[in-house]
């Protein structure tokens, strides 16, 4: 059994949006379209979150529930020397923070909250639109490549819970990027 390390992260945002909001021009606007900051999604393996744009779209099975960490759009801000951004504007589905989420990717983990877990594949990276140069700031789009966090399959069902959670992974923390993500603790499983 592969070994596994457990990070205290935390879920500052659930994003549940049934509708897409930036599409077409992004000089007409985003769309208006209702968009929960939930304090609990439900999760349901091989489908995403109930309720959300993603929810049991074939085209997105593997890629539907998106994690994005909140250093990387405060680090983009600093970079731009504009901000701070609001980060449901990033419209990703679990906004952390305390997690490094590159070497996920690949990988199968777990967010544990509220006395829930939910296992996830990192897929792939999801990367940033052009508006997020509208929505945040003229350069955010090429600023947030690589960096817009990253696309998952659910592997189970459960709730997310907004506030303290527990990242189990299969990846030790890199220290070299302890900047950014400030994990609060790291402890190895059996």
């Amino acid at each position: 059994m592969a070994e596994k390390f457990r990070y205290d992260v935390e879920i500052l945002h659930l994003l549940v949006s049934p509708a897409h909001a930036y599409f077409g021009r992004a000089r007409d606007g985003a769309a208006d379209v209702p968009t929960a900051d939930a304090e609990v999604a439900e999760v349901v393996a091989g489908k995403g979150i109930v309720g959300d744009r993603f929810f049991g779209k074939a085209a997105h099975m593997d890629a539907a529930v998106t994690l994005f960490a909140v250093e990387s759009l405060e680090a983009i801000a600093a970079g731009l020397g504009a901000g701070p951004f609001n980060p449901l504007l990033t419209r990703r589905n679990v906004i952390l923070r305390g997690a490094q989420l590159p070497p996920l990717l690949g990988q199968d983990f777990t967010l544990e909250s509220g006395g829930s877990s939910v296992s996830f594949f990192g897929g792939r990276h999801a990367q940033p639109c052009a508006w997020m140069n509208e929505m945040l700031a003229p350069g955010a789009h090429p600023a947030m490549r690589g960096r817009g966090g990253i696309r998952c399959r659910a592997v189970s069902g459960g709730q997310l819970h907004a506030g303290p959670a527990v990242l189990v992974s299969p990846v030790p923390l890199d220290p070299a990027r302890a900047g950014e993500a400030s994990v609060l603790r790291a402890s190895r499983l059996p």
